[in-house]
């Protein structure tokens, strides 16, 4: 790897080296390597490179935008042929081979009218530069090719060396089903083949693991085109995984001093008003009018819980009050971000709102934090924090988000506990702690959050009885440690290749009977183990019995019995333990012993 600079870093801006060079700006130099800003760089240039190999396979391609991305970069574009998956190495070999040019990539700053002149012909960039008000504007040029941009950009193509191109896919124009759709490669870069190869290799193993691949294999959802994008649909095996999570957390909330509570799917737009996310949150809301009013369908379950802490007066002997709710929400997503479970237009949050005095603040983050320990640590998840900041578009006045964000600062700070800084990250209402957690695979997902909020209870006027009998405005403390469930369920599809842990498992254990002579047996185990909390199913159908025994396997159930005469006469079992590749004979009553202490040993 070349220790060269390759760009400058000034605050929080980064400048290719002719930028700063024009601009007399001085500052840290960004190396060739893999760190976030060197990335940005190489990956922004990588993007370019391929848009100028599209550009010398198809003549007539025009390109919106290629920007960076979480996982690497893209470009969108237009060409007249249809291109497919079997396309993306004829244009990485192309690539390949203009890089070998070694050619400059160059800045040119002209004015605006001068910019818009030399695009006057396409349609796509105009719509780019409808975006932009400056009235100087940048192209950047390697070989033949050029191209509106900001930057910043390697100095030459020839840095350009380690990428693959990922994946083929249709994008609207600006985002927008209503425009045309265009062409979208995406593609990931590094700075050294190790790192490319680490990455392929994950991703490879990523495909394996695909939740809506394995999810219709082990038959655990589905969507159905005739019922609408973005609503999945839970079949028999996936509501019994949620199922397994929502009696753990339940018993888990309620050891934690959480009350149940069930809010309505809709509330009238006024108090959406008065929370804000009528002006704030509306485009991702869905709304409609039952006897001339407008209600909006809830995207959270905060306002249904602010008006159950209404429904009496309250003291601040009565503090803290922690309610939670499998919360159902609908949220406006864009056709071309669902994605399985992972971003869907209706799900179930594990979502609780605690009310609580500014001294309890502390102790109830620190609550929070342990109750996501036990949970992340159960399924073998590392995981980390970040402090998420006040957005741009945000309700409350600055002193009141300087005091949330201080205060979720000293809990942290004051109980060790490490965190990085998501500057403009948090909700429109205040700040927050996400816990992003780490996969078997090294994938890192978002998933749970705390947030501390002054800003609604003032809107609603919240109000204790304090020691002195005066009145006094609660915290609210959001909070979502799963995040949803659906989620949640994809990352745990993915995280363990199918193969769940005992405790969660959808089905624990799978009963084959050898012959029709044992099935009243088999029904017999299956109704006791129903009785004591054990799911089970009976691969009973009419086919031999390694099928059978094949087809359960392939289900990926933890715990397998088969019978025969010498069970059905003993009162016994013969286990297969998948996950421990062992296989024995034990009495029903010690295999039930057995099954109910695995699944004891979890306790959030």
């Amino acid at each position: 790897m070349e220790n060269i600079a390759i760009a400058i870093k000034k605050g929080e801006q980064i400048y290719d080296l002719q930028t700063a060079h024009a601009l007399g700006i001085e500052g840290e130099s960004v190396h060739y390597d893999n760190s976030p800003d060197a990335l940005e760089v190489i990956r922004h240039s990588t993007a370019h490179l391929m848009a100028q190999a599209i550009k010398k396979l198809y003549p007539e391609a025009k390109f919106f935008v290629g920007p960076t991305v979480k996982e690497g970069f893209y470009y969108d574009f237009k060409v007249e042929h249809e291109i497919g998956e079997g396309d993306l190495k004829r244009i990485e070999k192309t690539m390949l081979e203009l890089a070998k040019n070694k050619d400059e990539i160059v800045r040119i700053e002209l004015p605006r009218k001068e910019v818009e002149a030399k695009f006057a012909g396409d349609h796509l960039k105009q719509a780019v530069m409808s975006r932009i008000v400056d009235e100087k504007l940048t192209v950047y040029k390697q070989g033949e090719f050029e191209d509106l941009c900001r930057g910043p950009h390697l100095p030459n193509t020839k840095f350009v060396r380690f990428f693959k191109l990922t994946k083929i896919a249709g994008a609207y124009l600006g985002g927008d089903s209503n425009n045309e759709m265009l062409t979208r490669i995406y593609g990931i870069a590094f700075a050294d083949k190790e790192s490319l190869v680490n990455y392929i290799t994950m991703m490879e193993e990523a495909e394996k693991r695909d939740h809506r691949k394995l999810g219709n294999e082990l038959k655990l959802f589905t969507f159905r085109e005739e019922v609408g994008a973005g609503f999945p649909i839970w079949l028999p095996a996936g509501a019994r995984l949620r199922s397994r999570l929502e009696q753990l957390l339940y018993k888990a909330h309620r050891k934690r001093g959480y009350e149940p509570v069930r809010g309505p799917e809709m509330l009238r737009s006024d108090l959406w008003k008065v929370s804000g996310h009528y002006q704030n949150y509306g485009e991702n809301m869905y709304f409609t009018h039952i006897d001339e009013l407008e209600f909006g369908v809830k995207p959270m379950n905060c306002v249904g819980h602010i008006k159950m802490y209404e429904e009496d007066l309250r003291s601040y002997r009565d503090l803290p009050i922690k309610y939670f709710e499998y919360g159902v929400v609908h949220r406006h997503e864009m056709t071309g971000a669902l994605h399985g479970l992972f971003r869907v237009r209706e799900f179930t949050q594990d979502d609780a709102h605690i009310f609580c005095t500014a001294d309890q603040i502390e102790s109830q983050v620190m609550e929070v934090m342990d109750f996501v320990d036990r949970i992340m640590k159960s399924f073998g998840f590392q995981y980390n924090m970040m402090l998420s900041t006040r957005p741009e578009k945000a309700v409350g006045e600055d002193a009141v988000w300087e005091k949330a964000t201080t205060a979720l600062r000293n809990a942290m700070e004051r109980n060790g506990l490490v965190y990085k800084v998501d500057e403009g990250g948090g909700a429109f209402y205040g700040p927050k702690i996400d816990i992003k957690i780490t996969d078997a695979i090294g994938r890192e997902w978002q998933c749970g959050t705390v947030q501390l909020d002054f800003n609604l209870p003032e809107r609603f006027a919240l109000e204790y009885t304090g020691e002195e009998n005066n009145k006094i405005q609660p915290v609210m403390i959001h909070r979502a440690i799963l995040g949803s469930f659906e989620r949640f369920i994809g990352i745990l599809t993915e995280h363990y290749a199918g193969e769940f842990p005992l405790f969660v498992a959808p089905t624990q254990v799978a009963i084959v009977p050898i012959a029709e002579s044992h099935h009243a047996y088999a029904k017999a185990i299956a109704a006791r183990c129903i009785d004591e909390g054990i799911d089970t199913e009976i691969y009973a159908k009419n086919d031999s019995l390694n099928k059978r025994i094949r087809t359960a396997e392939k289900s990926k159930v933890p715990m397998l019995i088969v019978l025969g005469d010498e069970e059905v006469a003993n009162n016994s079992v013969a286990v297969r333990d998948r996950r421990e590749r062992t296989q024995y004979n034990m009495s029903l009553d010690a295999f039930i012993t057995l099954i109910k202490e695995k699944m004891s040993e979890i306790h959030f």
